[in-house]
């Protein structure tokens, strides 16, 4: 078969087709042209985390009688061509599938995770990599990058007859007794033909002869047409890149191979709330998602020459729906991801302090304007906090991130949780003399010691406009409102003396919080000061909660005023009292009528 602009999708199936079972995961069985043919097909796709079916029609985009993209040399095999536009359909266009990296249909056909290496600084444990790879059932594979523009669109052959830019499928390895040495040996597969290797160890070289006769037949006995075996020490050198693609827990049924555990976790990026940006910019970088991973299972065998016992993990963060944003005009994020040795165990995020002047145990080797940034860690065994992020902060985007790892490993997401203790005024604050409070109580002379909604925002707008090192632009009466609602203890609409004395600590209390959360003392802080601000006040948010409030409260400059801070605050209190109302069985968990719902929403 042969392709234009995604050669890469070509690349990719050509070692999909060295396996059968991989293979019709992706091209199920029992299709063709003849029995119970109704014109259509389905084919089966990973995609963050999961399998999707897409369905298509036997129409094929051509010109003059011939298929315009992926075709057959032999112009009657056509499940190559209906694949492509399956895979057309998912991303949104053709279009879309214009440029791309082979691990990318690896990963899309198989669900596995990807591995780069530079063959020019290639690590001393390749081979034992490549090695147990293939054990696993991983796809391998492998190219020589041009050396000039010249050689970009053209077919280059190397003198011994290598081609430049090809993806050759990389189908085994072994070790040889060569004249009473070893000798590294390994098997490729030029996927697009008879063209093969005229180096040492090519079908007909001298070497072959050293070895032993049975080994030697053994050896020519698995080698199929269009693969060749040559030196390991010559791969590394006529080589450029090598792409591994480890398979997932469930992209293959055998029992025989060593499969990786897998954890995975769909995130998001929000601005103003959950895009942090990189290690650049701490006053953001702690508002990352968060995640734990614990490892307690050495691996069974050590790698290379580490002598400490370890865990080998492959990480790997991948950004979501990149072809399909190419038609809005939306490039790549900025991607990258940082792991740091946890000392002392947490369930919660970490906070700003925790990163300050720390160095983490291992990061992907740079943010990249990649689909997915990937690695390799061997990590002796412990807890570990893994922090995803774009580059620069305020981006939004969604992730996927994922933990292979050789022994089962324990992974959460930190954050997750919800819990709220806001602070109740101490009887002793209650009974403190306060000016400003005692104003208060003067207008509340001939009101029968009471006052409502109205009447509470006239007094604290006062107040509080008062108060000139905080952006303040008037409690509103929804939010007065709330304020009754959550200290009026009789049902009467109406506080007394002692409950708005309470409320007028607690909005002290709260002012003073909103205070020392305003770092560059703007007089306002941003939404993700807010995040400090809300744990300060007493109420731990999960990840999507903080969106919804960032979304609800702040303005399109991400701040937030003094008023709609008490706004959420008030809000965050009634709603935690309201559940914990509901929650009789302290389950965590209520079950509403559409009324009783609606009752509770309209308080």
């Amino acid at each position: 078969m042969t392709g234009a602009s995604d050669c890469w999708l070509l690349a990719a199936l050509a070692s999909l087709t060295l396996n059968q079972e991989l293979l019709h995961r992706v091209v199920p069985r029992g299709q063709d042209f003849q029995q119970n043919y109704a014109g259509i097909f389905h084919f089966q796709f990973w995609q963050y985390g999961e399998w999707v079916e897409v369905v298509v029609d036997d129409r094929l985009p051509s010109k003059d009688g011939e298929l315009l993209f992926l075709h057959s040399e032999t112009g009657n095999e056509f499940w190559g061509a209906l694949l492509e536009k399956a895979y057309a359909k998912l991303n949104g266009s053709y279009e879309a599938l214009t440029g791309g990296s082979t691990v990318e249909g690896f990963e899309d056909l198989t669900g596995g995770i990807s591995e780069y290496y530079d063959l020019k600084k290639p690590p001393a444990r390749l081979f034992q990599i490549i090695q147990k790879a293939l054990r696993a059932g991983s796809l391998l594979a492998c190219s020589i990058h041009v050396s000039s523009a010249a050689e970009a669109g053209a077919e280059v052959t190397t003198r011994h007859k290598l081609v430049k830019s090809h993806a050759y499928s990389v189908t085994g390895v072994i070790e040889v007794d060569f004249r009473g040495r070893p000798e590294k040996l390994i098997r490729l597969r030029n996927p697009w033909g008879e063209v093969e290797w005229t180096g040492a160890w090519s079908d007909d070289a001298p070497e072959w002869n050293d070895i032993d006769p049975r080994q030697k037949e053994e050896l020519d006995r698995r080698a199929e047409d269009g693969e060749f075996w040559m030196s390991f020490l010559d791969f590394l050198g006529q080589f450029s890149r090598l792409e591994i693609c480890n398979l997932s827990p469930d992209s293959l049924s055998s029992e025989e191979l060593h499969k990786w555990n897998l954890v995975l976790f769909n995130g998001r990026w929000t601005r103003g709330s959950s895009a942090g940006g990189c290690a650049n910019f701490p006053a953001t970088y702690w508002t990352n998602p968060q995640f734990k991973i614990h490892l307690d299972e050495v691996d069974d065998s050590q790698e290379g020459c580490v002598s400490e016992p370890h865990c080998t993990v492959l990480l790997g963060l991948m950004q979501k729906n990149c072809r399909r944003q190419k038609s809005t005009g939306q490039g790549m994020l900025s991607i990258g991801y940082a792991v740091y040795k946890l000392e002392s165990p947490t369930d919660t995020p970490l906070g700003k302090n925790f990163f300050l002047g720390r160095q983490p145990f291992a990061r992907s080797s740079a943010h990249a304007n990649l689909r997915e940034v990937s690695s390799r860690l061997l990590l002796p065994p412990g807890e570990y906090l893994l922090v995803p992020s774009t580059f620069e902060p305020f981006q939004d985007g969604d992730f996927c991130l994922r933990v292979f790892s050789q022994k089962k490993a324990k992974a959460l997401e930190l954050g997750d949780g919800v819990a709220g203790n806001p602070h109740e005024p101490h009887p002793s604050e209650v009974d403190q003399e306060d000016s400003q409070f005692g104003s208060l109580l003067g207008t509340l002379a001939g009101k029968d010691s009471e006052i409502g909604a109205n009447e509470l925002r006239t007094i604290l707008n006062e107040v509080f406009s008062k108060e000139t090192d905080i952006k303040f632009c008037g409690f509103d009466i929804d939010t007065c409102r709330g304020m009754v609602s959550l200290m009026d203890s009789s049902g009467t609409g109406l506080l007394g003396l002692a409950e708005l004395r309470t409320l007028w600590l607690k909005l002290r209390k709260y002012l003073e919080i909103y205070r020392e959360t305003n770092d560059n003392h703007s007089g306002s802080i941003d939404t993700h000061e807010m995040r400090t601000a809300l744990r300060n006040a007493g109420f731990m948010l999960s990840t999507q909660v903080q969106q919804t409030v960032a979304l609800r409260y702040a303005d399109s400059r991400l701040s937030i005023d003094f008023d709609d801070f008490m706004a959420c605050v008030t809000r965050l209190e009634s709603l935690f009292k309201l559940f914990r109302l509901l929650d009789k069985d302290q389950r965590g968990t209520v079950r509403l009528s559409l009324a009783e719902w609606l009752c509770c929403v309209l308080v």
